[in-house]
């Protein structure tokens, strides 16, 4: 499994302990920035991890910033990406078997980092059930062609 993984500043110490915990667990990650606690803008590292997911290069991708809102809302911009802000372990579970999320934000000033851990666990080993869901991420993919031109 490749992850490619992303944060602005309000992000960058639970990134930090998510890349660790992926690498114990022989995970191969990519780290896309930020790599510093500087002032820096979502977008850029939301695009960054989205644009490699959605071409193939990475089985999941992993967005964090303060509240997840920002980076969420920018990493589904590039057609083709499914991010869900996930806060539980519910969440993570449900979007995974049910929109086929392909990209996880996070907020480090939402939630702990034993439970994002959980969380990430979670998305990456839930796998998608298809057959009812299909059809509704199949609309989405519609919706994306209608407005992304």
């Amino acid at each position: 499994m490749k992850i490619a993984i992303g944060c602005d500043h309000g992000g960058f110490k639970l990134k930090i302990a998510v890349v660790k915990h992926l690498q114990e667990k022989n995970i191969e990650v990519k780290d896309f920035g930020t790599y510093t606690e500087e002032s820096c803008d979502y977008p850029d590292f939301a695009v960054k991890v989205s644009e490699e997911v959605v071409q193939g290069n990475f089985d999941f991708g992993i967005v964090i910033c303060g509240t997840g809102i920002g980076i969420s809302i920018a990493a589904n911009k590039v057609p083709g990406a499914r991010a869900a802000l996930c806060h539980d372990t519910f969440s993570a579970h449900s979007t995974r078997e049910h929109n086929n999320a392909n990209i996880l934000a996070l907020g480090e000033r939402v939630i702990g980092v034993g439970l994002a851990l959980d969380i990430v666990d979670i998305f990456l080993s839930t796998d998608f059930q298809g057959g009812r869901h299909e059809r509704r991420v199949s609309k989405i993919s519609e919706i994306e062609k209608k407005y992304f031109k």
